[in-house]
């Protein structure tokens, strides 16, 4: 994550995910010392420069 994406200003946006599947991504980002909102941004950016 580059300098310039963790400055930007952040925006709150709503999705609904299987309870299953929050309590596993909430561990997740415990784990790795954290924020669950950290954890979902690096997961989208990376997911968005995947190549296809």
């Amino acid at each position: 994550m580059t300098a310039n994406e963790q400055s930007s200003p952040k925006v709150q946006f709503n999705v609904y995910l299987p309870a299953d599947l929050v309590r596993e991504i909430k561990h997740r980002a415990i784990d790795e010392g954290t924020s669950l909102s950290a954890l979902m941004e690096q997961v989208m950016i990376a997911y968005l420069r995947e190549d296809r």
